[in-house]
């Protein structure tokens, strides 16, 4: 038998597959959906240009996106260690969105087999290839460029475990399609805008572009379902989705970033508490502010329209998570 590979871990699943007799389109939007995935395929291979140069004491990120943007820890490094620093965080953060694609691979190819109608199946494959895709292109920019690949944080670890063991294929669209495609959606976004290296905002702008159809996918196949919940079904959807944003929403802490550039325990302790007062004080950097009111934005609303913003939702968002629901919804 065949031994898995270092670093790599099983996940224990257990799902019914459903193999369809019939394969007429019956949600044509999802099936207009599918055409567009068809029609918009591109390849990282030859639509990249991996010979542009980049420039390494520059960095790849902005730097407004580092924690320690602005405080005395930057302000104290040179123009070297303030590009090794970017570096370093740009690894971490490019890191997880490099293991979040893999994980969405294989959620994607679950859903194909756990959806009960050949529209949702047929895009469904499509989205395995485009995350399959999203995955490469990290992994060559992480190691042609950037030279260094951190490890999947605790966090994300655990959501992907959990969704990948659930059965069911709601639980599945609400983690990936619904909480983690919207936050991909703002992210990417952002990268493409605001990253130093051209080649990393035309990778992002392209996997936006693939992005934004994941999560209308989402959009486009959950309503109906939330409807059709019971009341035991309806408070599992909530307790998880709340689960789900608050672990994405709170993100990962770069520690091992801060590490290797040499800080100490107690001086990324700082770190992480000034994080933490910025967070609370809505002292963000110009990116992360952008960044922020598009995500909740955009968040409230999709939630909102798949009909899973209930009073409880709205009230954890507001209180636990200081996402200012009323005021999305006002201006809609």
């Amino acid at each position: 038998m065949e031994q898995i590979p270092d670093g790599a871990r099983t996940v224990h699943t257990d799902f019914d597959t459903v193999y369809l007799r019939d394969h007429e389109p019956e949600a044509h939007d999802l099936r207009r959906l599918y055409e567009n995935a068809k029609r918009d395929q591109w390849n990282v291979s030859t639509d990249i240009d991996w010979k542009q140069p980049v420039d390494l004491d520059e960095g790849f990120v902005a730097d407004g996106l580092i924690d320690i943007h602005g405080t005395k820890f930057w302000d104290k490094m040179n123009k070297k260690e303030k590009g090794e620093m970017n570096r370093l965080f740009s690894a971490w953060r490019l890191s997880q969105l490099f293991h979040g694609e893999h994980g969405a691979v294989l959620v994607c190819g679950q859903l194909a087999n756990v959806l009960p109608t050949a529209d949702g199946k047929y895009f469904m494959a499509t989205q395995v290839m485009d995350e399959a895709r999203h995955t490469e292109f990290f992994q060559r920019y992480l190691g042609e460029r950037v030279g260094k690949v951190y490890d999947q944080a605790p966090a994300g670890k655990e959501l992907f475990d959990y969704i990948l063991s659930d059965p069911r294929w709601y639980i599945k669209t609400i983690g990936l399609q619904l909480v983690g495609e919207t936050f991909a959606v703002a992210l990417f976004k952002m990268l493409s805008e605001t990253a130093k290296d051209e080649l990393l905002r035309y990778g992002c702008k392209m996997i936006l572009r693939d992005e934004a159809r994941h999560m209308g996918f989402g959009m486009l196949s959950l309503p109906e379902q939330v409807k059709e919940m019971d009341a035991q079904e309806r408070q599992e959807m909530e307790e998880f989705t709340i689960y789900f944003l608050r672990a994405t929403l709170t993100g990962g802490f770069p520690k091992e970033a801060y590490l290797d550039m040499g800080f100490n325990k107690a001086e990324i302790k700082q770190i992480r508490d000034l994080r933490k007062e910025k967070a609370q004080s809505a002292d963000f950097s110009m990116f992360r502010s952008l960044f922020k009111k598009e995500m909740h934005t955009t968040l409230v609303n999709n939630l909102y329209k798949c009909g899973v913003l209930s009073e409880t939702m709205q009230a954890s968002l507001e209180q636990e998570l200081r996402v200012n629901v009323s005021e999305v919804l006002a201006a809609d």
